[in-house]
């Protein structure tokens, strides 16, 4: 997959899919639950995870309403929608604390990091009502890719262009037709993980000193790109040419990376969120 001279190699051909995106949030959410006469220790353990999960829910819809600034009602309405039907994957459970409560009993508080996922159906209308929607800073982070051509053979170099609608961390991982993957951005020499909004960057870019060329395997790759408002998680990388080898399974890659780092509540309560962005783009290369 690599060359070992002066530059890097890797294989891929991307063209942009809005099919394969995805937008959500990471929140830290806490819930509370008590035992009672009728409630078994474990399924209190269960209520206060429900009760952060509806939580989580709740103050992502309250985030998005106060600081996305939709500013057409029926956009806003439809991104509200989007998150009525939310699904709450669990991340992390933070912490687990029981307490006596003097008037309900043996009571459990719950802190869990959560992944917040509007419908889907929804968030693909709220897209197609309003394309301008991914260049809007004040709407749900939005991070594109894309390459310069839409195939490639071997030998052929590639540049990889990625932007977003407002300010943005960014992972961008290719997987090639082995299976084998490497993160391309931020890479040895390129290290900045942070991006403005509006504006496009470009993979290599002139001083990086290495460049994407196409080789052997071919087959149907991917490139993934993880976006988040806060900084992503930490994933096991090695280095490899002027790439970084990718050492975190590809199973535990996406959760790594959703363990975003939240910034905490003055008054030291949950309830904290990020907004994220994945898209996986379908890649393919040949003779």
């Amino acid at each position: 997959m690599f060359r070992t001279t002066l530059y890097a190699a890797v294989l891929l051909v991307l063209s942009y899919s809005a099919s394969h995106a995805a937008q959500s949030s990471i929140i830290d959410a806490e819930g509370i639950a008590c035992m009672g006469d009728d409630r078994s220790r474990k399924q209190t353990e269960s209520a206060a995870l429900t009760d952060a999960k509806k939580k989580a829910v709740e103050y992502v819809a309250t985030h998005l309403t106060s600081e996305t600034e939709v500013k057409n009602f029926s956009l806003e309405k439809d991104l509200v929608a989007a998150y009525a039907h939310a699904e709450v994957k669990l991340i992390q459970e933070l912490s687990k604390e029981w307490y006596r409560d003097p008037n309900a009993g043996d009571c459990l508080k719950v802190r869990i990091k959560a992944e917040v996922i509007p419908d889907r159906a929804a968030m693909q209308k709220l897209a197609a009502q309003s394309p301008a929607m991914a260049d809007d800073p004040s709407a749900p982070l939005t991070v594109r890719a894309w390459t310069d051509k839409k195939s490639y053979q071997a030998g052929e170099k590639v540049k990889v262009f990625i932007k977003g609608n407002k300010p943005f961390y960014a992972r961008v991982i290719y997987r090639d037709a082995a299976g084998e993957m490497v993160q391309i951005l931020p890479n040895a020499h390129r290290t900045e993980n942070y991006f403005n909004g509006g504006t496009m960057y470009e993979i290599p870019a002139g001083g990086d000193g290495f460049e994407l060329e196409v080789n052997p395997p071919f087959g149907e790759e991917n490139i993934i790109v993880y976006a988040g408002s806060a900084p992503l998680g930490e994933i096991a990388t090695a280095p490899r040419g002027g790439m970084l080898e990718v050492k975190t399974k590809a199973k535990d890659l996406g959760v790594r990376t959703r363990g975003i780092k939240i910034a905490e509540r003055k008054d030291g309560g949950a309830g904290r969120a990020a907004e994220f962005f994945e898209d996986t783009v379908k890649v393919t290369t040949g003779k």
